[in-house]
């Protein structure tokens, strides 16, 4: 562009010299005439080439701000993904934070066990079946039937293992039992997963001499052979009284969220 200008400011200068020289070699008398003449043609043609060299130079110093925007806009892309990268990098921090200190929540409050921590890598909360796969497996020392339990309270129990996964059947699973005790019950009771319900349990054989209210604590009873005693597994909800006494039953809600479940402890030394 700066060519360009110096080419016109060249074309103006010929130009004027050319009209200096006919000048000179013409009488004084049509002097004024010429004069006059040259300024009606020349002066037009000169104001367009003025005005075309300042309409060039604007263009290119229009041109230019538009590069140094585009460049700034580049660098301001780059800062945006780099913070945007930061961030993400921030919330994978944060998220393993908040892990290692379930991990060592859950170490601390079951101290009195052997463990090995795991998380939930997937999840299949149904009518059908309730049923979670860990990150643990036969080469981490899990074997079937080890217990399985979270900050919150009871899991469920391990029922297949491969190398570095383990299948664990939950308490909220129709196919599941468990020995429980309820606060005020000498007696323990029995306590099976429901069919369209993933936070309620339903327990059974409940002795008929016994007052059960609701807001009672339901733990592990300890019998069966898979679960260790007093491990919470949720609050009574509600008792349904029926004709026979003998067939009441109560409604558990349990204390583990299952939906929301991300880490757990599997106990392999009771």
């Amino acid at each position: 562009m700066k060519n360009k200008a110096g080419i016109i400011g060249i074309i103006i200068t010929v130009i004027i010299l050319i009209i200096v020289v006919i000048l000179s070699n013409i009488s004084t008398g049509n002097l004024s005439f010429m004069q006059s003449a040259v300024g009606t043609i020349v002066t037009p043609i000169q104001n367009g080439i003025i005005f075309l060299k300042n309409k060039i130079a604007g263009n290119e110093q229009e041109l230019n701000d538009i590069a140094t925007l585009r460049d700034e806009n580049n660098k301001l892309k780059e800062e945006n993904s780099k913070l945007q990268e930061q961030v993400r990098e921030l919330e994978i921090l944060k998220s393993e934070n908040n892990t290692l200190k379930e991990y060592v929540n859950l170490k601390d409050k079951y101290s009195n066990y052997t463990t090995v921590p795991a998380y939930v890598i997937q999840r299949s909360i149904s009518n059908y079946d309730k049923i979670i796969i860990i990150n643990v497996g036969s080469d981490d020392g899990i074997e079937v039937n080890m217990p399985v339990i979270s900050e919150s309270g009871l899991v469920g129990h391990i029922i297949s293992v491969t190398n570095n996964t383990a299948k664990v059947q939950t308490i909220i699973d129709t196919a599941s039992s468990v020995s429980a005790n309820i606060s005020n019950v000498q007696e323990s009771v029995v306590l099976r997963g429901t069919l369209n319900n993933t936070n309620t349990l339903k327990a059974t054989y409940i002795p008929t001499d016994s007052t059960i209210l609701q807001g009672d604590s339901v733990v592990t009873s300890g019998l069966g052979g898979i679960y260790p005693k007093g491990i919470l597994i949720g609050n009574v909800k509600s008792v349904i009284n029926t004709k026979n006494q003998s067939d009441r039953y109560a409604e558990i809600e349990v204390s583990t969220d299952f939906s929301n479940l991300e880490t757990v402890l599997v106990i392999t030394e009771k």
